[in-house]
């Protein structure tokens, strides 16, 4: 059998780096204890890990203080404690019909029942939120503005420094999920404006999963909503204010934290414009392909300045869950179908009546022969459906 073709790096980016297996496991074999509960050596060892791994992903972001880098289980986890922590009833929320169920949830919850009012701003017909349409909605009780620097959908970047200049000015947070882009589009959260900043580690910083972070500006204040250890101060019956134990909890994923290190340190290693810019290349092969299939549907796909290398597509005469179906077991094809935790873009392409769509996300790992056995299948199966019809037409709504 030929070895599965890994086309869903949105996502979790598979394989990962060899040299992120190598150092969780000597590292773990070595040092797997609770980091900074006592002071013998394996103890201090797991600490200084942790210590080393917050200073690297400070520099990554270009943040200022590494004791704002607070670990979380992902970016799920990070974006509760951001949401939660800073609105409250009778406040005002921005967000986009791009976002990830990772936001969309929590501010439908306080909507729902804490009395946060929302507003969502659409994306244009490219794929992009206009800033100036964040600007118009922005309110006197407004106190937060958060938005996906990246559609895990349809891949476009959005212009974070100008929605974040605009939320600086007005002394509104603004909040970044990272999801995607943290490891593939460099971020600088002092020239983008970014107050907050959500990641993963799992996707494109080619660490596990399990571990996440969020990055805090000096002067922003993100409510505690949980308690518990942090081996520090352990008298103490209220729990630490301070960075980053404010946002920290209970005994960290000290495994997780040497993959993301050893991750991010093959990312510089390598240059994040050599790994990105290997991956969209692969991603203009496939959309090029992709174009010259009768009955092909991409969305958001006609300008690819400003995209990650993901990409959503429908066949005609095909439902998205059939396609990934054969791609899987006729063509050893690994990707995502559905409505991929992002039901307001569906929404909005009007794929949601139709089940949602095809995501190919390509990674580091990938090659031209991956590129080129997918556009295969993808014709294949384009044939047969002209000949079989089966389910119902699928075409390219415009938006």
């Amino acid at each position: 059998m030929n070895p599965m073709i890994f086309l869903d790096n949105a996502a979790t980016t598979f394989p990962k780096p060899e040299s992120v297996y190598t150092f969780m496991d000597a590292f773990y074999r070595r040092a797997g204890v609770n980091p900074g509960r006592s002071g013998y050596d394996m103890c201090m060892e797991a600490g200084q890990l942790l210590d080393d791994t917050r200073r690297l992903l400070t520099r990554f972001f270009n943040g200022t203080d590494p004791n704002r880098l607070c670990f979380t289980y992902n970016a799920t986890d990070a974006l509760n404690l951001i949401i939660f922590g800073i609105l409250t009833e009778g406040d005002h929320a921005v967000t986009t019909t791009l976002e990830h169920n990772s936001v969309l949830r929590p501010l439908y919850h306080l909507s729902m029942f804490r009395g946060v009012d929302v507003d969502y701003v659409p994306f244009d017909g490219r794929g992009f939120v206009d800033p100036a349409e964040i600007r118009k909605r922005i309110r006197p009780q407004t106190r937060l503005v958060i938005v996906n620097h990246a559609s895990n959908v349809i891949g476009t970047i959005q212009p974070i420094r100008e929605i974040g200049r605009i939320c600086r000015e007005r002394g509104i947070v603004f909040a970044v999920d990272a999801s995607q882009t943290a490891g593939q589009v460099p971020i600088d959260v002092q020239a983008d404006f970014v107050d907050v900043l959500a990641f993963t580690g799992h996707k494109s910083l080619l660490g596990p999963t399990g571990i996440g972070g969020l990055y805090v500006r000096d002067g922003v204040t993100i409510r505690q909503t949980r308690a518990g250890g942090t081996g520090v101060r352990s008298a103490d019956r209220l729990h630490l204010e301070e960075y980053p134990y404010r946002l920290e909890y209970g005994t960290p994923n000290i495994l997780g934290a040497a993959g993301l290190n050893a991750g991010v340190t093959w990312i510089l290693d390598k240059g994040i414009s050599a790994v990105a810019g290997h991956e969209r290349d692969l991603a203009a092969q496939l959309r090029e392909g992709l174009r010259e299939i009768e009955g092909v549907a991409m969305y958001c796909q006609d300008d690819p300045a400003g995209h990650l290398s993901v990409l959503s597509f429908n066949i005609n005469g095909m439902e998205a869950a059939d396609t990934g179906t054969i791609l899987d077991v006729d063509y050893q094809i690994a990707c995502r179908t559905g409505l991929h935790c992002a039901p307001l873009v569906h929404d909005q392409l009007g794929t949601a009546r139709i089940k949602g769509a095809v995501r190919f996300g390509i990674g580091p790992f990938n090659t031209e022969a991956d590129i080129q056995t997918a556009l295969r299948g993808i014709a294949d199966i384009a044939e047969m459906a002209r000949h079989r019809r089966i389910g119902k037409p699928v075409s390219s709504v415009p938006v």
